[in-house]
């Protein structure tokens, strides 16, 4: 049985997922404390085994009022096939406090098949979204 919670991890929890995270394409070689810091200011939701052992996550940051970004979602590759990165997007999307937003956004370059169940498409409008990308920010080159 797999438990899904919205909670912030523990010390040991942060160092499994620096450790995926560091592994991603959107996060290569990404330092635990700033994965400490990304964590502690989002809402955080946690797949966890009857016995504790962490096996999915993911994140959303927010203005709490009009907007909310999800990321960092990840399943490790043994629990994967199961729904469970679904089930994390789900959880957080009910958060009482993540409720009435105007927009969510994520970016992914090969899981749009989880998320377009849960109501997420294409940007309707990519004309109108601009970004600063830092291609090495933690010095290995990201996607």
């Amino acid at each position: 049985m797999i438990a899904i919670t919205l909670e912030q991890p523990t010390p040991a929890e942060i160092d499994a997922i620096a450790a995926h995270l560091a592994q991603t394409y959107w996060s290569p070689g990404i330092p635990r404390a700033v994965v400490e810091r990304a964590w502690a200011n989002s809402v955080c939701g946690l797949a966890r085994r009857d016995g504790g052992d962490l096996v999915g996550f993911a994140r959303v940051v927010s203005d709490w009022a009009t907007f909310a970004w999800l990321c960092d979602v990840f399943v490790v590759p043994e629990a994967r096939g199961r729904g469970l990165a679904r089930g994390l997007v789900a959880a957080l999307m009910a958060a009482p406090d993540l409720q009435g937003l105007r927009r969510w956004a994520l970016a992914t370059a090969d899981a749009h098949g989880v998320y377009a169940p849960l109501g997420f498409a294409p940007i309707s409008a990519p004309e109108r979204w601009m970004e600063i990308k830092h291609p090495s920010p933690y010095g290995v080159l990201t996607a």
